[in-house]
């Protein structure tokens, strides 16, 4: 197996909450985690165990590791109290037992005892280095950053705190502090290739492309089969437009691990921006016929393109892969999911129908399906499907619901009313059929059966945020239940606390209060954040008409009509009639 950053250094907890001596991955964020409990049955060097000056003490340490060893942590410890007991000087010991306390994931004992250590020898270093590590578990990246830097300033020869420092400082995007750690870093330990592998990457962030690929060229030196600084390279040069660069170091991680997924991927599409087509698209096949066996390959497709929104790039990866692998439902949803991205609908439904019925990926794909023939307002052909997908799918309920919703959508309210029932009968406590029933209800005018559907989403999924806006809404519409629709609007801002349409709704219970300051507030936040919606817009108008402010009053209706597709003749005259007024 070739090394890597990922394999070489283990990563530090900082902001994962991991305990012990645990790993994280942040996305960009490779750095060494702080030195933790040894594993069970490592007995510490003979220079530190040296330092028990008791022999029933060193009895009692003895015997803790026999135990450690057999994994009964518990006996361990109480053993190791012992030994402290015949030997309370020994700083060894109680950093022993704080090591201990951390392997048994119990931070809050380790930190009692690193604590006490501290408080006899401040500058002890291993101490140190353990409340550091009990620090970032906990994210308390302040202390933990204090306790390191203390670490260094007494021992500068800490090779592993630097990286984790350094870490740190790079996670709260503090590059100048964490470049400052890493070139101390460097200064002591010249052959550190993580240490110039994070100067590079800060550097090329700062716009310091030049000394940054020198930089990560030092890496390479020191680490010769590392991926991770040619691909920082290859940013460099393919910011700079050196294609021939690039070219180069893909092949080069390609030839030293041909198995490199992200490289191949890469090459190819600049082979295929080259002009070199069947280059490109016999990489591309030999990773398809992968993928049938590796389900990482898909991962990267999604992480590499998808996931940054790098559609273009995604359909060249995802149809050059369906060569070598054509009966793939995976390559095929992804491709409808690259073509949607680009707004490209009708490829995007051609793909998603490629994804047979037995696949995982299908109930998606239909729904993709279904919400494009929506977009493109092709309803016939959206209700078509849907009752083929059903004829061939009978149990699932989530396609009654979208097949519910086309009907909705023609307002044909008594067939979308059947279709619902159909799903709720084959799972009556799905809350997203029965929200949906209660649209359905609400828009054909029953407000009292919309009002029961709600309360049963409501009952269902007490933290359903719509359904919670939805009733309460429906209440203030209605001028009833004023203070029970203010609780539910409340309750679901808790949920949602930046959702447009709800907050409209609380300005809108306020309104209906006769609170209209109060009200004018909140729905001055729902225009900031849905700006172009024309309900809010006449809410506001609204209120501002009530606050006899007649100008903006005449501003906000004016706004609304503007971008009112439909009952617009409400708008008209309430802007008629400000009009007649102050004539």
């Amino acid at each position: 197996m070739k090394r890597s950053i990922w394999t070489l250094m283990v990563l530090t907890a900082v902001s994962a909450g991991l305990s012990g001596c645990g790993t994280l991955r942040n996305a960009g964020s490779v750095v060494d985690s702080p030195p933790g409990p040894p594993e069970p049955g490592v007995v510490s060097d003979a220079a530190t165990v040296s330092e028990i000056r008791s022999e029933n003490a060193y009895y009692f340490y003895t015997e803790s590791q026999i135990q450690r060893r057999r994994g009964n942590l518990d006996g361990a410890a109480a053993l190791l109290k012992q030994a402290i007991d015949k030997d309370p000087d020994s700083l060894f010991l109680n950093r022993e037992l704080a090591k201990l306390y951390l392997q048994k994931k119990d931070n809050m004992g380790a930190l009692a005892v690193v604590e006490q250590i501290l408080n006899r020898a401040p500058e002890d270093v291993e101490a140190l280095i353990i409340f550091g590590q009990i620090q970032l578990t906990q994210k308390n990246l302040t202390a933990a950053k204090a306790a390191y830097e203390k670490v260094l300033a007494a021992d500068p020869n800490q090779e592993r705190v630097y990286l984790i420092l350094g870490g740190i400082y790079r996670e709260e995007q503090n590059l100048d502090r964490a470049l400052d750690v890493y070139t101390r870093l460097v200064e002591h330990y010249p052959q550190s290739y993580a240490g110039h592998y994070y100067i590079g990457k800060i550097l090329f962030s700062k716009g310091q492309t030049e000394e940054a690929e020198k930089e990560l060229k030092k890496t390479i030196e020191l680490a010769p089969d590392l991926d991770e600084p040619r691909f920082e390279l290859i940013r460099i040069y393919e910011s700079q437009g050196n294609q021939k660069e690039s070219t180069r170091l893909y092949r080069e991680i390609l030839e030293n691990d041909p198995d490199n997924i992200r490289a191949g991927m890469a090459l190819a599409i600049l082979y295929y921006r080259d002009g070199r087509t069947d280059d490109a698209e016999t990489l591309l096949s030999d990773i398809g016929i992968r993928s049938l066996s590796d389900r990482r390959i898909l991962s990267a497709a999604v992480k590499g393109y998808l996931d940054p929104g790098d559609y273009e790039d995604a359909v060249i990866v995802l149809k050059g892969m369906a060569k070598g692998a054509p009966d793939n439902p995976g390559i095929h949803f992804l491709t409808g999911v690259a073509y949607d991205g680009l707004d490209r609908s009708e490829e995007a439904i051609a793909s998603f129908l490629k994804v047979p019925t037995e696949s995982k990926f299908y109930e998606n794909a239909v729904v993709h399906v279904a919400f494009l023939y929506q977009k493109l307002d092709r309803i016939d052909d959206g209700i078509a499907y849907l009752q083929e997908v059903i004829r061939s799918a009978p149990d699932n309920p989530e396609f009654h619901l979208h097949l519910g919703t086309f009907y909705e959508s023609e307002e044909n309210y008594a067939r979308a009313e059947e279709i619902l029932r159909k799903g709720l009968s084959l799972d009556p406590e799905n809350a997203r059929i029965h929200f949906r029933m209660g649209v359905v209800y609400d828009k054909w005018g029953r407000k009292e059966d919309s009002i029961q559907a709600m309360k049963t989403v409501i009952r269902l999924d007490a933290k359903h945020a719509n359904a919670l806006n939805y009733l309460g809404y429906t209440y203030a519409d209605l001028g009833k239940n004023l203070d029970e629709a203010e609780r539910l609007i409340k309750e679901a801002l808790k949920h949602k606390p930046d959702d447009g349409y709800i907050t409209d709704s609380l300005g809108w219970v306020y309104y209906k209060k006769g609170q209209y300051d109060v009200a004018l507030k909140y729905l001055e936040r729902a225009v900031s954040i849905v700006p172009d919606d024309p309900i809010i817009l006449e809410h506001v108008g609204d209120v501002h008409l009530k606050l006899n402010n007649k100008e903006k009053a005449l501003e906000f209706y004016r706004r609304s009509l503007k971008i009112r597709e439909k009952d617009r003749e409400a708008v008209e005259e309430k802007i008629q009639r400000i009009t007649n007024e102050t004539d």
